[in-house]
């Protein structure tokens, strides 16, 4: 898939979704993240946000591969959507 900012930020509105879903993982988002429920609300349309929710995401391959494999995407999928969206281009140094 090519990425556009906003095929990256619709695309991070899905991993939103499934990550909001997803009870157990969550949790462990609004305590890792110190968001509340009103910041995930207010921040789904916010860009930074929604970058937050991919590097979350990206911080363990089996959250990646569940994400992937629920939404059909490829597994790089993310790691390219996380470039297209504010503090994307910034190095990674893991």
């Amino acid at each position: 898939m090519n990425f556009t900012p906003t095929s990256a930020e619709i695309f991070a509105l899905k991993a939103l979704e499934w990550l909001v879903g997803n009870d157990e993982l969550f949790v462990i988002f609004l305590g890792s993240s110190g968001a509340s429920i009103q910041d995930v609300t207010l921040g789904a349309k916010d860009p930074n946000f929604l970058g937050s929710i991919l590097d979350f995401i990206l911080m363990d391959d089996a959250w990646v591969k569940e994400f992937c494999e629920a939404e059909s995407f490829k597994f790089n999928e993310p790691y390219i959507a996380r470039q297209h969206l504010p503090g994307g281009d910034l190095p990674n140094w893991t």
